[in-house]
């Protein structure tokens, strides 16, 4: 009995120390290291400047550096830049950047930055083939083909560090140097009205007449007329009293009109 129990307990002891290692070689979960506190976040940056002002800050700091902005929106930015960094490699970096209102809606904002890295490879595959000839009997000829493919192989968004640091520090580069225009607050606008007896009395404003005077030569043919009107009034008149003296003058009438 003593010599089962001693064998027992070795035994036991043994399991435990194999499943110690095992519990010592096993690995947590990648999604089981997001901490999701309500911390500063690597990925975040706040800005004095509106929603629209930081993502264009974002576009200009993307296309500076060679990223093509495959979708641009007043909120939203994504682009995308390709890397070879061998013959067989391929790695494609994609950012997208969200931007929304900060604690100040009207000037303050914040920049949620993602970067993700694609990365391919050249994968290359051999084809063959054989094809029989009766007419020469068993004839077999082999034909063989190429065909290259890039492969997906890895996909890991960019760890948090330098690297959105530099990105950040790029966007309020822009956001100082780029102009952009801001709205005038409502409570900064100050009007008075004219009392109304400030504008019937302004000498400023009274209107002044305006006086059109005839050039002497005008008022002449103007009076003219009136002068014949009054000598052919007189002929008729004299006609009218003396016959003799209407035939006379008649003539003269007819050279004043």
């Amino acid at each position: 009995m003593p010599i089962s129990s001693l064998r027992l307990a070795v035994v036991s002891l043994g399991l435990l120390a194999l499943a110690a290692c095992g519990g010592r070689a096993a690995t947590t979960p990648t999604y089981q290291q997001e901490l999701f506190n309500s911390g500063t976040s690597p990925f975040a940056h706040n800005f004095d400047a509106t929603v629209n002002a930081t993502c264009e800050a974002a576009r200009r700091a993307l296309l500076s550096q060679g990223f093509l902005t495959t979708m641009a929106q007043p909120d939203t930015v994504d682009a995308t830049k390709n890397f070879q960094p061998t013959a067989d490699t391929h790695v494609v970096v994609s950012f997208h950047v969200v931007c929304t209102p900060g604690e100040n809606t009207a000037n303050q904002s914040i920049a949620y930055v993602n970067a993700v890295q694609d990365g391919y490879t050249l994968k290359k595959s051999d084809t063959s083939a054989s094809v029989g000839l009766s007419v020469l009997g068993s004839l077999s000829l082999p034909i063989r083909s190429n065909s290259d493919a890039m492969v997906k192989i890895s996909s890991e968004t960019v760890p948090a560090g330098k690297f959105y640091d530099r990105f950040f520090n790029l966007m309020g580069h822009y956001l100082r140097t780029v102009p952009r225009s801001s709205p005038v607050a409502a409570d900064e606008i100050d009007s008075k009205p004219l009392a109304p007896s400030l504008i019937v009395t302004s000498p400023e404003l009274t209107p002044t007449p305006i006086v059109v005077e005839a050039p002497a030569a005008a008022a002449t043919a103007i009076q003219a007329p009136e002068a014949a009107a009054e000598t052919k009034r007189q002929a008729q008149a004299a006609a009218a009293s003396d016959p003799v003296a209407a035939s006379a003058a008649e003539p003269a009438s007819a050279v004043v009109h």
